[in-house]
């Protein structure tokens, strides 16, 4: 008989491959906000990030052997996905080269809550009366964050919140195409489209890394970025996605290390406070669906 993951501990292994996911998001952004700020074009950062991504993922999953990573079931959403991260990847890189990692990890950790709000127009799984009174915590805790009509507020702000909303119409549509398209397509694509579209802008606005150091940092970000989601993966494989997805906020306290031992920042008590609203919120809606998803289950077994 086959027991219900959701009522199972989650094993250890699962907690340590959270826990290094997070941590290889935190170590992109790290390294990304380094290669801004001593002067690499945005642009080209991103580029770099996606086209080692899309180099490793073909080895990795011997693109020469699989014709599942080429097929696509629903092309223009798949094209639509596969503008969205590199989009979110821009917004974030442009951001992070004025604003403070907590400050970015901070604004972008209401992506969840953004998921639940959207997911109701349109994939039709609306939120109830609590979901909703958490979701507008939530967004309390990030006007703390950002501080509108204050000199903390600034355009680099902007993009950190639009990274947010690009983020979660890309969740939304890694949710929808899951069941439609194949795991390695998914993750070939979200690379591939991206190398493809901003090839000519970087190369423009690109140059030749500076020091082995530089080039080494620019591979690297293919690697940080591939092998969080391939940890991911491993991870929701060992436990249940509402297990999994709670370590989403371990990436506040990778950022905020991170941002102390690299560039000496560290986050002032506004952004403490409204960090931890987000969290909190965030805990609860993720707690919330849960909940509701094990009564639909039980509903569905009594049938």
């Amino acid at each position: 008989m086959r027991h219900d993951v959701d009522h199972e501990a989650m094993p250890p292994l699962a907690m340590m491959l959270a826990l290094g996911t997070f941590a290889g998001f935190a170590a992109l952004d790290t390294t990304a906000k380094y290669l801004v700020t001593i002067g690499y074009a945005a642009v080209f950062v991103v580029w770099c990030r996606f086209l080692s991504h899309a180099v490793i993922s073909f080895f990795a999953f011997q693109g020469w052997r699989k014709a599942d990573m080429y097929r696509m079931n629903n092309a223009p959403l798949q094209v639509l996905r596969g503008l969205l991260l590199p989009a979110t990847t821009l917004f974030n890189f442009l951001a992070l080269r004025d604003l403070q990692l907590a400050q970015t990890v901070s604004i972008f950790l209401c992506v969840p809550m953004l998921v639940t709000a959207l997911a109701g127009p349109l994939l039709g799984e609306w939120a109830g009366l609590r979901r909703w009174s958490a979701i507008m915590v939530g967004f309390v805790g990030v006007l703390i964050v950002v501080r509108p009509g204050t000199e903390v507020f600034q355009p680099a702000v902007v993009w950190s919140i639009l990274a947010a909303v690009t983020h979660s119409l890309y969740a939304i549509l890694t949710r929808k195409l899951a069941m439609e398209e194949s795991q390695v397509s998914l993750v070939f694509y979200s690379s591939i489209f991206a190398a493809v579209l901003l090839a000519p802008p970087a190369l423009v606005y690109g140059q030749m890394p500076d020091t082995a150091t530089d080039a080494a940092l620019l591979a690297c970000l293919g690697v940080f970025g591939l092998g969080g989601h391939a940890l991911l993966v491993k991870a929701s494989r060992l436990a249940s996605a509402s297990k999994v997805a709670p370590f989403i906020y371990s990436q506040l306290l990778w950022m905020v290390l991170l941002g102390y031992f690299v560039f000496g920042d560290i986050p002032d008590g506004w952004t403490v406070g409204g960090a931890s609203i987000i969290c909190l919120s965030g805990f609860y809606i993720m707690n919330r669906e849960r909940k509701i998803a094990r009564q639909d289950r039980l509903l569905a077994h009594a049938r």
